[in-house]
This record gives C-alpha cells, sequence and structure tokens, in this order.
C-alpha cells in the first residue's frame, strides 16, 4: 500500500508591491513562520527558492500574485499548524497585505509520499478547485476527502472562521 502525504498550495494578490511600506510586517514575518513551519511536527517539505522563501517565484506576469506550497505527513499535521500555531497570528492579518480573494485560493490534495508537487500541478489542483468544487482530486480543510483507495466521504475539518473566510 503506498503511504500518502497532504499538499497544500494557497495564493494571494498583495494590496501593493512585496517591498513597499504596506507589506513590511508581512515580508518581516515570513523567515519565522517558514522556521516554524520546518520544526512543526509533520513537515515534510515546502516550496522555497534560493531566498528562502517563495514570494520571488514568479507564476503569472503580475508581480503582486504569491504562491506558498508544502507538504505534510498528515492532513492532520497541517491543520496544526494553519491553526493551532503562531502562524495563525499571521494568517489573521492577510486582509491588511492581500486583497479579497474572489475565488477558491487555497487547495489540498494528496500526494504519493516522497512527491513534491510542480507549481504547474498545484496550480491545475486549484483550478479543479474553482472549477468543479471540492473533490478526491482538489479540496479544502472544509471539505476534506480521505487518504485515496480508502474511500469514504468529505469531513468538515472545522476550521476557525476568522481564519477561513473573508466576510
Amino acid at each position: 500500500m503506498t503511504a500518502w502525504h497532504i499538499a497544500q498550495l494557497n495564493v494571494a494578490r498583495a494590496v501593493a508591491p512585496l517591498d513597499s511600506p504596506e507589506l513590511v510586517d508581512f515580508m518581516a514575518a515570513l523567515d519565522g513562520v517558514n522556521a516554524l513551519a520546518e520544526a512543526s511536527p509533520g513537515f515534510v517539505w515546502r516550496l522555497k527558492s534560493d531566498s528562502g522563501n517563495a514570494t520571488d517565484i514568479q507564476v503569472e506576469d503580475d508581480p503582486k500574485f504569491i504562491v506558498n506550497m508544502s507538504v505534510w505527513d498528515s492532513v492532520e499535521a497541517l491543520f496544526e499548524f494553519v491553526y493551532r500555531s503562531a502562524h495563525t497570528r499571521v494568517m489573521v492579518r492577510r486582509r491588511e497585505w492581500f486583497e479579497k480573494p474572489v475565488e477558491a485560493f487555497q487547495v489540498l490534495w494528496w500526494v504519493p509520499a516522497g512527491h513534491n508537487p510542480t507549481i504547474e500541478e498545484a496550480m491545475a489542483r486549484l483550478q479543479h478547485l474553482r472549477q468543479r468544487g471540492a473533490t478526491a482530486y482538489a479540496f479544502t480543510f472544509k471539505e476534506r476527502y480521505p487518504v485515496p483507495y480508502v474511500g469514504g466521504t468529505p469531513t468538515d475539518m472545522k476550521p476557525e472562521p476568522y481564519c477561513v473566510g473573508w466576510a
């Protein structure tokens, strides 16, 4: 039986250029958040450039569009990091730094252990989620699908409402 890990991608469009005064606090928090992720139980891998983060990996022509991608040994470990660690204090400030998304901005999917997804793969999963909603191929914490070939129905992990929504 194949061992599985959970991959995640989240995207955002900054309200200003990344080197602007509006983004100073966000950029200053990146090294700490990345170190926290790497030290967290269940962390496997994260996308990063030579600079040590992913903000300078340009996925689109828009330089204010940024991505974050990582792999974890379980969806529970990822959930703990996202919603139950010091990461949450940074995440709740995202409304200051990023435009309100008009479509899904985070996607989860299962990958075989040892596989580090590409940006193209991740963006395809996000596009799938945007077009078709949550499926076993691309899903969210709110509609989490079980490990492939186990079967079952999606479950709601009940992420913190102040972190999930943009209301």
